[in-house]
């Protein structure tokens, strides 16, 4: 089988083995593009890649064009959620990768209640950074 060039550069094969998994997608639900996360914060999208190479938000390819998006549940209004810098850096830490980070922060935990990313938005960042503590 030969790979086909897309209009990225990449290749099929390339494409399919960067593609997010389709239940860590359904996790995280809505999904925002660097350009409408900037347009949020009043911001050029360079500002946002920024971000992103300070680890200070998480971005995975995943659509049609294999866009770069980040989960709308990490911004509020014309910021990110408190507490999420540090919670990523904890789990980077913990050697997450970027999708692991998002099946985590996304999925449910009893003990919480609901999910970390969730209780962050809810001001509960010291819980939430003590799980992600915990997977060290």
């Amino acid at each position: 089988m030969t790979d086909k060039n897309t209009a990225a550069g990449a290749t099929d094969t390339e494409a399919q083995r960067d593609a997010l998994d389709p239940a860590t997608d359904a996790l995280v639900g809505e999904w925002l593009t660097l350009p409408d996360v900037a347009e949020r914060f009043g911001v050029q999208v360079t500002r946002i890649r920024q971000l992103l190479r300070d680890n200070q938000l998480i971005a995975v390819r995943r659509g049609e064009n294999h866009a770069l998006h980040i989960p709308a549940g990490f911004i509020v209004d014309d910021h990110t959620v408190k507490g999420l810098t540090g919670t990523l850096t904890l789990l980077k830490d913990a050697k997450f990768t970027d999708e692991e980070a998002l099946r985590w922060l996304f999925t449910p935990d009893d003990t919480l209640p609901g999910t970390p990313v969730d209780a962050l938005r809810e001001n509960r960042g010291t819980e939430v950074r003590r799980r992600a503590q915990a997977e060290l």
